[in-house]
């Protein structure tokens, strides 16, 4: 196992009504901008419930936060926020809003740098942030518990990545009561989501870290059973926890400590998204089965393990590991997440547009080993028409 440091501050309140619990967890004296995406929260009583619990505070809201968060909006909250001097955020919707208002967050204590350098350097350029509190409604990109975001820019086609130990919220609200009302598109992305997030620190190599192991397998034999489930049975409360923990989980940082990992997955995706607007967890069942086919002597003794223990396969026979690409697949389709892109209607790709991009953030070298180069990425785009 590697050396780590593993720092997770998020305090979760988990569990139906937690809501009524926001005034043990921001200062009375707060004055908030409070933001929500495009209005789902207001149709299923959410906010209701967030400012019914919040009567007593000064709070100013900021509607319009999109998937794949867009600068441009965020830097118009950044603004709000700045005029009515607010001193919290307090985030309530799916990951792309809690993304959003991370740099929301930086941008309003930063006035002194511009909003898109924080997002250039990766978050470096952030030297505070103001404190952020969250209300999950779409359990997917562990956000609510992580100090990562990725942020959008339409008018230069970027998806660029930010992080920072200033990013973590203060705290999490987890209803899973609260995911009753998402979509079949929705649930299936959350689903496929934090599966890849658990397979990028997983699926590398041995490092004889069991506890991390184990864990990521759990995770992701929760998601295979249970993701379904929520498909079938939208209101099974005990189906919606454990998917939401398991999200949740995912990205917290525990199973990615003292690992390697590899989010090349993530990386195209991005790319994917900033090209073709997919969704992001659309783009990620596009590659990583192909990362994986593509990769599969690289990954040879995690594909094994993965085999055996995810899928129930013999770890000594070759053929398991084409046979657990292929039962990944399966289950992202069944989930009624496309692996391919013409199963969005895409039959002409732009790939080599894909790849200029990734030349263009750098991002030449992905993977564990950093062997994923811009030839293996073609490989994989080519492979997922």
């Amino acid at each position: 196992m590697n050396n780590f440091l593993l720092s997770t501050p998020t305090r979760i309140r988990f569990g139906e009504g937690q809501v009524i619990n926001l005034p043990k967890e921001i200062p009375s004296t707060a004055n908030i901008l409070l933001t929500i995406g495009g209005g789902s929260v207001k149709k299923n009583g959410i906010l209701n419930a967030v400012m019914s619990s919040l009567q007593d505070y000064k709070i100013t809201v900021f509607e319009g936060i999109e998937a794949n968060p867009e600068f441009e909006t965020l830097l118009q909250a950044i603004e709000l926020g700045k005029r009515e001097s607010v001193d919290y955020i307090l985030a309530v919707g799916g990951g792309s809003v809690l993304d959003g208002s991370k740099l929301i967050a930086a941008g309003i204590a930063n006035p002194a740098v511009e909003p898109w350098e924080i997002v250039t350097s990766g978050g470096k350029a952030a030297k505070t942030a103001l404190p952020i509190g969250t209300v999950l409604t779409l359990p997917a990109t562990g956000s609510e518990s992580n100090g990562n975001a990725v942020i959008s820019r339409r008018s230069t086609g970027d998806k660029l990545g930010i992080a920072s130990p200033l990013f973590y919220p203060r705290f999490a609200v987890l209803d899973p009561t609260y995911t009753y009302t998402l979509d079949e598109r929705q649930v299936a992305n959350g689903v496929v989501d934090a599966f890849v997030h658990t397979i990028e620190q997983y699926l590398t190599y041995p490092v004889n870290a069991k506890v991390q192991d184990r864990f990521a397998e759990g995770i992701l034999c929760t998601l295979i059973e249970e993701g379904p489930k929520a498909l079938q049975e939208p209101q099974n409360y005990d189906v919606r926890a454990n998917i939401m923990w398991s999200a949740t989980m995912a990205l917290n940082g525990l199973i990615g400590a003292g690992v390697p990992q590899d989010w090349a997955t993530h990386m195209i995706g991005h790319e994917i998204t900033a090209v073709h607007g997919l969704d992001h967890a659309q783009t990620l069942a596009i590659v990583l089965p192909n990362l994986m086919a593509n990769q599969k002597e690289t990954k040879r003794e995690k594909l094994l393990q993965y085999a055996e223990r995810v899928w129930s396969l013999d770890p000594c026979d070759e053929e398991s590991i084409d046979r657990a690409i292929l039962l990944t697949r399966d289950f992202f389709e069944t989930m009624g997440t496309s692996t391919r892109f013409s199963g969005y209607g895409i039959d002409e790709p732009k790939i080599e547009r894909i790849i200029e991009k990734l030349n263009e953030h750098g991002m030449t070298a992905l993977g564990e080993h950093g062997k994923i180069d811009l030839t293996s990425c073609r490989e994989i785009l080519e492979a997922a028409r």
